[in-house]
């Protein structure tokens, strides 16, 4: 692969809307065909037009990644479209409902599971079939401080979570010998959905860098892992989090707080 993005053929799933469609977007913007998988078509073909009047060139594809059969017709898309898959995006995921352990049920269960870590080996099989073949590729996974931390309330999303960190080391180790790397992101507090400034202002007291991430701040490591400037690095997880996981404490129950720390005119000479 060349250290720019021209010609690549990047799959992103989940790209409907927030980290997903900022993924897609900026590779499109890059130079890559971009095939965009969601699993609600009318996001899926606002995501395909918006990429295509900016002059970019992209395919939808609407599939559920927790179905084998629906994970096949994302890759046969790209196969007909574009020829080949050089990066896959595994985005694809959900949250909700948040469920405390105690209410929690198998079908719960079983539905994060299924989306989040089956969905990323589905995806990650077909997409590791087509790039040994050219031997090159780069699969880069979407991790979460769930998977090394917890969330009260997201027993099955942070079990997600640390099988897709597993996975991804798993996976690099079994790959690396074909020209295949892994990686994964591990996304912070992304304001995904618009937050008015008082909620953003509050979100980032517990954030070192004092904001909640852009769906676009992690669209740069994500372009970054896909290029030859990356070439080295496989089996790594790489942290988007303005330093969330850093801390040991939140800043608000801290033993110095953010409000206690010293003002710039305090440190004039």
């Amino acid at each position: 692969m060349s250290t720019g993005h021209v010609g690549q053929v990047v799959v992103v799933t989940g790209a409907g809307k927030g980290i997903g469609r900022a993924i897609a977007e900026k590779f499109a913007a890059a130079g890559a065909h971009v095939v965009v998988n969601d699993i609600r078509a009318d996001a899926v073909d606002a995501v395909v037009a918006a990429i295509t009047a900016s002059g970019g060139t992209a395919v939808g594809v609407t599939a559920d990644v927790s179905d084998s059969a629906q994970v096949a017709t994302i890759f046969d898309t790209a196969i007909e479209a574009f020829g080949t898959v050089d990066v896959l995006v595994n985005n694809a995921g959900i949250v909700s409902p948040m469920l405390h352990f105690l209410e929690a049920d198998e079908a719960w269960w079983r539905r994060i599971i299924d989306v989040n870590l089956t969905g990323h080996f589905l995806c990650s099989h077909r997409a590791a079939r087509i790039m040994v073949d050219q031997g090159a590729g780069v699969i880069i996974n979407m991790s979460s401080g769930g998977a090394t931390r917890a969330h009260r309330a997201f027993t099955a999303y942070d079990a997600s979570k640390g099988g897709i960190e597993a996975l991804t080391r798993a996976m690099a180790l079994d790959l690396g010998p074909y020209g295949i790397r892994v990686c994964a992101l591990v996304p912070g507090s992304i304001d995904t959905e618009g937050m008015d400034e008082e909620a953003r202002r509050l979100r980032g007291e517990n954030i070192p860098l004092g904001r909640p991430g852009d769906p676009d701040d992690m669209a740069g490591p994500a372009l970054f892992l896909a290029s030859d400037a990356a070439r080295y690095i496989t089996g790594d997880v790489i942290r988007v989090d303005g330093g969330m996981l850093a801390q040991q404490r939140s800043a608000t129950v801290d033993i110095m707080p953010p409000s206690n720390f010293p003002k710039l005119a305090d440190l004039a000479d």
